[in-house]
C-alpha cells in the first residue's frame, strides 16, 4: 500500500489530501480513518476521492469513511454533497446495488434455545428465502404491479400484509422516498426486477442469526433501549438491496450522463464512472426519480424477507412472531442520494448528499429518525464479515461534520477473485460449523469470496467510526447461523 506523500493528519482520525493534490480540486478530500487503517487502504482509495472532490457543485469536502476500499466511480464509503443549485448527481457516487442495506430484527429468545435447533432453523431459512445469481422469490406480481411497488415501497407491503405498520415506523425515510416515478425507469429494468422482491441475491449478502453476549455489550441503557435486554439475546440481521432492478437503473443512466455531459452541459470528469449530470438538468432529475424507484424496491424487498423470517421462526418454534418479540431494530440504506439540510458554516443548506457504502446517522434529536430512538439517536449498523460478527451503533451530533454519514461494514482489502485462490468454500464452511456458525450457501466459490480474511477488521472500523465522533459502539453482534448466496 502507498500512501500519498501530501496526506497531512488533521486530527487522530481525519486525514486530509489539499486541493493542490490535483489539478480541478474543488474542495480537499479528507479520510476518516485510524493511522492502521490508512495505512492499508489501497491507493486507489486515494485517486477517488481525490477525483470525487473535482466534481461541480461539491460542498465542503469529499469523504471516504474507516472502511473504504476502491470503487466504481467514488471509493465504497464515499460521501459527497452537493449544492443543488450548482452541483451535479453521479451514479458513481450511489452505486449499482442502489439501497443495498441492512436491517436488524430483534427476538426474545437465547442462544440456548436457538442452538439445538440452529441446523434446522438455518436450513428452513435456505428453503424460504432465495439467494443466489438470478434468484426469484415468491411474490408474484405483474409488471405494473411492480411499478407500483417502486412508487410505494413498504407502503405496498404493508397494503398486501406483508409488513407490520410499526415496520414501517422502523425503516429509513418510513421505507419509501417521495417522487418515485416508475416511468423514468426502462423497460430493461422493470424485467429485470419485476419477480426479485424477498431475495437475497449474491455477493456479500446475507441473511445471519447472531447472539448479543453480555460480555460485548458497550452501552447497556442504549442496547436496552434498541430492544437488545435478554442475556445471549439472539437476533436477525440481513443485507441485500434493490437487486437486478437497481444494477440497470444505474447502467442505463450511466450511458445517459455520458452522452448528456459531452453533447449539453460540458461537463469533465476525471474518470468515466463519474458520469454525472446537473442535479437540476431534465436528465438529473429523470435519473432522481429512477433511483428513488430503486430505493424504494430495495425497501420493499427487505420487507419481504421480514415476512418470511417471521414465518420460518414461527413454524420452527410454535409460536406466532408477536410472542416471539419479533419486532425491528431498524433499517438503514446505503447506495443512496438524498435531499438533506446541513448545518454548513454556521448556516442551514440543502443539500443533495451522496452516500456510496456509507449508512446515514443521524445523532439524538433531530428530525427523520423515529421518536422512540430520539434520545439515543439513530440505530446505526455496519456490517462484518460472516466469520467475525458485526455491530450495532447509535448516530452522535458530533457528525455533522460528515453530513452524518458513517461506515456502513468492514471493507474489503482483497479482490473476490484472490480470495477465492485462498481457500476452498466447503473447507470454510467445515472450519466455520466447527467454530460453532452453521452456514447454507447457493455456491461454495460464493463462500470462498467472503471469507474474513479478505474484509478489514470490523473492531477496527467501528472503533474508528466511535474514535471520530461518527456513530458509538452500542453491541456487538456474533454470528452463529447464516444463509448466502
Amino acid at each position: 500500500m502507498s500512501v500519498p506523500a501530501q496526506l497531512r493528519r488533521i486530527s487522530p482520525t481525519i486525514w486530509e489530501l489539499p486541493v493542490s493534490y490535483r489539478k480541478g480540486m474543488l474542495v480537499p478530500a479528507r479520510i476518516v480513518a485510524t493511522e492502521e487503517l490508512v495505512a492499508r487502504m489501497d491507493q486507489g482509495v486515494f485517486e477517488q476521492v481525490a477525483n470525487v472532490a473535482c466534481l461541480p457543485g461539491i460542498v465542503k469536502y469529499a469523504y471516504c469513511m474507516p472502511d473504504g476500499h476502491w470503487g466504481y466511480g467514488f471509493p465504497i464509503g464515499g460521501v459527497a454533497a452537493m449544492d443543488p443549485a450548482t452541483g451535479v448527481i453521479s451514479p458513481g457516487g450511489i452505486g449499482f446495488d442502489i439501497n443495498c442495506g441492512m436491517r436488524l430484527v430483534l427476538t426474545n429468545l437465547t442462544e440456548e434455545e436457538v442452538r439445538p435447533q440452529l441446523h434446522h432453523l438455518v436450513d428452513r431459512l435456505f428453503a424460504r428465502i432465495p439467494t443466489g445469481v438470478g434468484c426469484t422469490g415468491f411474490v408474484r406480481c405483474s409488471r405494473d404491479e411492480f411499478r407500483e411497488v417502486l412508487e410505494k415501497g413498504s407502503r405496498w407491503c404493508l397494503e398486501h400484509g406483508y409488513a407490520w405498520p410499526e415496520d414501517l415506523e422502523l425503516t429509513e425515510e418510513g421505507g419509501c422516498y417521495g417522487g418515485a416515478n416508475a416511468e423514468q425507469c426502462s423497460e430493461k429494468a422493470i424485467e429485470r426486477g419485476f419477480d426479485q422482491i424477498g431475495t437475497l441475491g449474491s455477493g456479500n449478502h446475507y441473511c445471519e442469526i447472531q447472539v448479543a453476549r453480555k460480555e460485548h455489550i458497550y452501552d447497556e441503557e442504549t442496547a436496552r433501549a434498541f430492544g437488545i435486554a435478554i442475556p445471549n439475546q439472539v437476533v436477525i440481521m440481513f443485507h441485500c438491496g434493490s437487486r437486478g432492478f437497481g444494477h440497470q437503473v444505474a447502467t442505463d443512466y450511466l450511458q445517459t450522463f455520458l452522452r448528456a455531459m459531452t453533447t449539453k452541459y460540458n461537463i469533465t470528469v476525471n474518470d468515466r464512472e463519474l458520469a454525472c449530470a446537473p442535479f437540476r438538468s431534465p436528465e438529473g432529475q429523470a435519473y432522481f426519480s429512477a433511483m428513488k424507484c430503486a430505493v424504494n424496491m430495495g425497501f420493499a424487498n427487505r420487507q419481504v424477507i421480514l415476512h418470511r423470517l417471521r414465518e420460518v421462526f414461527s413454524h420452527q418454534f410454535n409460536r406466532s412472531p408477536e410472542d416471539l418479540g419479533m419486532r425491528m431494530v431498524y433499517d438503514v440504506a446505503h447506495n443512496t442520494a438524498k435531499l438533506e439540510t446541513h448545518l454548513v458554516d454556521g448556516k442551514r443548506r440543502e443539500l443533495l448528499v451522496h452516500r456510496k457504502g456509507s449508512t446515514r446517522a443521524f445523532g439524538p434529536g433531530m428530525a427523520g429518525i423515529p421518536g422512540c430512538y430520539r434520545e439515543t439517536g439513530q440505530p446505526v449498523i455496519i456490517g462484518g464479515s460472516m466469520e467475525t460478527g458485526s455491530y450495532l451503533l447509535a448516530g452522535e451530533a458530533s457528525a455533522a461534520s460528515t453530513f452524518f454519514s458513517t461506515a456502513h461494514g468492514s471493507g474489503r482489502t482483497m479482490s473476490r477473485h484472490q480470495a477465492k485462490k485462498m481457500v476452498r468454500g466447503q473447507k470454510l464452511l467445515q472450519e466455520m460449523e466447527h467454530r460453532g456458525i452453521y452456514v447454507r450457501t447457493a455456491s461454495y466459490g460464493g463462500v470462498a469470496e467472503e471469507a474474513g480474511f479478505a474484509y478489514k477488521d470490523i473492531d477496527a472500523v467501528s472503533a474508528a467510526t466511535e474514535d471520530a465522533g461518527l456513530s458509538r459502539r452500542v453491541v456487538k453482534l456474533i454470528p452463529i447461523g447464516n444463509i448466502k448466496g
